[in-house]
């Protein structure tokens, strides 16, 4: 299997995402409700009840990338909130993280996903609020962008990944922790 570097694996994995999202978006989202028109913007992401999205480290280093575009304050905030997040849902690199939920710290009110562009995770692309279960995307359109992304990580750094919880991945790549 032929390595890649981060930057390579960072611009495949950017391109995948991209036609994942278009996928989605020209295939399925017409049957959704748009954000836009929610009463309650940002309900899922905020329902602690509800999300569960983990992600690989090749997709935590792209959440990063896009977070470092933003000017450093607003950084300290959202990794400050990454933080709060771990700790209050008592989320960690182990055991089982797929049994617990949180609230979303990359969601900002007023705002919406801090990154919806570039960096949003494959679970996240696949949701929205479809009124008829029939005109969900098919799970295994997610399942097989997801293979892709672990071909990716396995590519970039062989077995030293997994699958985290979303906040966990952020929290341990925080550039500003000591």
């Amino acid at each position: 299997m032929k390595t890649l570097t981060e930057t390579g694996a960072l611009h495949d994995l950017q391109k995948l995402k991209s036609d994942y999202q278009n996928f989605i978006k020209e295939n399925y989202e017409h049957h959704a409700a748009s954000c836009e028109t929610c009463p309650t913007k940002g309900a899922c992401c905020l329902d602690a009840h509800f999300v569960n999205v983990h992600i690989s480290k090749l997709e935590a280093v792209a959440i990063r990338k896009t977070l470092s575009k933003l000017n450093e304050k607003k950084q300290h905030e959202i990794y400050a909130r990454v933080t709060e997040t771990v700790e209050k849902y008592d989320l960690k690199s182990d055991g089982n993280s797929f049994a617990k939920t949180f609230a979303c710290p990359l969601f900002e009110k007023n705002v919406g996903c801090l990154v919806h562009e570039n960096g949003k995770p494959a679970p996240c692309i696949s949701h929205a609020c479809y009124e008829n279960k029939e005109d969900l995307p098919p799970d295994n359109l997610q399942a097989t962008v997801e293979n892709k992304i672990q071909r990716l990580n396995r590519r970039t750094y062989g077995n030293r990944w997994n699958y985290l919880a979303l906040p966990v991945w952020l929290d341990s790549i925080n550039p500003f922790k000591n």
